[in-house]
Parts: structure tokens; sequence; C-alpha cells
């Protein structure tokens, strides 16, 4: 007899996985292995963390380390061959393509350093887009609000091209912002900007965590970004190779 596992969208926000768990994302012996052009290549080897809720954790490490893959396998953008992974209670990797795809869209928001902005539609589109793919019917109103938390209230009908780049990444951010995630991923959000956008950018990520209280887990390589963690992560080799807020001087 085949058993459809229940979808983990169908609830609500409030009641997605175990409300007496605090573990909002927890990793067990995590592996990812990829076919490289010499066979296959180890990008993660046996990772195990967990992020607990509210909480804001900051992978760091060399470039080539896992940073950013793990990121994606925490967003069910790449699948891991091996380990365990479960978000909000839920075995992510247990879900097929289709549910991942429901999952992030009700619970996740991702941040990438590319800005992935669809070119031909305009600030308000590209943050009202997704919401109107997940059903909400206040999707632009939603995205609206979303614009204006981040300071892009005036440039809504605004396309990426007439934007610079520390503004579409605010578009970015409010398109992350507004299904009101519980999980909030970011790959080197400032990675692409200078200094000063950058660190406007960092304040409007913080800030867009503290008003939907979400979990944010965030790839970086700036210091300055790592030290407004409550807790760092440094990847090597693709193992955990170091934990806790003096990792990020290390």
């Amino acid at each position: 007899m085949t058993v459809t596992p229940a979808d983990p969208t169908a609830a609500g926000p409030e009641t997605v996985g175990d409300a007496t768990d605090d573990r909002v994302l927890d990793l067990a012996d995590l592996r990812l292995t990829l076919d490289g052009n010499a066979g296959p290549v180890e990008i993660l080897r046996g990772i195990d963390v967990s992020v607990t809720r509210g909480e804001t954790l900051g992978l760091i490490g060399p470039s080539g380390s896992g940073k950013s893959s793990l990121l994606m396998v925490m967003g069910g953008l790449e699948r891991a061959t091996g380990g365990r992974i479960t978000a909000l209670g839920h075995d992510l990797s247990g879900m097929n393509e289709d549910a991942l795809a429901r999952f992030r869209r009700h619970h996740m928001g991702i941040v990438f350093q590319s800005f992935h902005l669809i070119p031909t539609m305009t600030a308000l589109e590209n943050v009202a887009t997704p919401l109107e793919l997940a059903g909400h019917d206040d999707a632009f109103d939603r995205a609206e609000a979303e614009l204006k938390a981040v300071g892009l209230g005036a440039r809504t009908d605004h396309y990426p091209r007439q934007m610079s780049g520390g503004e579409q990444q605010r578009v970015a951010l409010a398109r992350a912002a507004a299904p009101r995630p519980q999980i909030l991923l970011a790959d080197e959000p400032t990675g692409n900007l200078d200094t000063t956008t950058g660190e406007t950018i960092m304040d409007l990520l913080f800030d867009l965590r503290d008003r939907h209280g979400a979990t944010l887990v965030l790839v970086t390589h700036a210091p300055a970004l790592a030290a407004r963690c409550d807790r760092v992560v440094r990847l090597a080799d693709g193992r955990v190779a170091g934990e806790g807020l003096r990792a990020a001087a290390e």
C-alpha cells in the first residue's frame, strides 16, 4: 500500500512542525557529492548544525569551503546526497520538487548575491508575482508595503535596468520579506555592493528579520556582517571547522 505524505504547506505558518521544538533547521551528517570532470567531488562532508527559532547564524569560511552549497541545501534548492535535513519539523529530503517549491513559497525567503530580478517586470511586479503564485489575494498590497519598508515606495513602477545595484538588492529583500517567512536565507547579500551600500543592505536585512520574527542564516565574507550574528559556523573543506563568535576572527 502506498502512503502519501502530508503536505507540509497545507497548514498555516503557525502550525507547521512541532511547536514545542525550537529547532527551525536541523542538519545531521549532511553530505553533498556532485559529479565533476575528474569524478565525484565531495562538497559537504558530514555537517551537523541546528538553528533555533529566532536565531541569526552566520556561515563563514574560505571560497570553496561549501558555504553557499550548504545554504542551498537548507533552502531545498540543492538535494543532499546523504544525511538528514529537517525544516520546521519536516524532512526536506522526503519532499518531491513540487512540495519543496510550495514549502519555500510559504515558509522561506531567500536573498542571493545576484539579485535574480525579472528584467521585464517592475519592482512591484517582481515582489508581487511570487505572492500571486502562492495564492495570496493581497499580493500587490503586501508588495507595495515591503517596497516602502526598504525605502523604494517611490520606485515601484521602475524596472531593474533603471535601478542601481543597491536598489535592486532592496527589491530582492522586499521579495524575500513579502511572504512573511519563518526562515530567511541570504547568500552573500552584500557581495556585489560597495561598502556604504552594503552597510545599508545589512541594516535592512536585520530589520526584515526583526519585523517578521524570522530565523536568519546568512553566508558572508564580511567580518562586520558576521559580527552581527548570534552565532557563527566556520566551514573548511566541506566540514564544520569552528563554531561560535570567535570563529569570525580566525
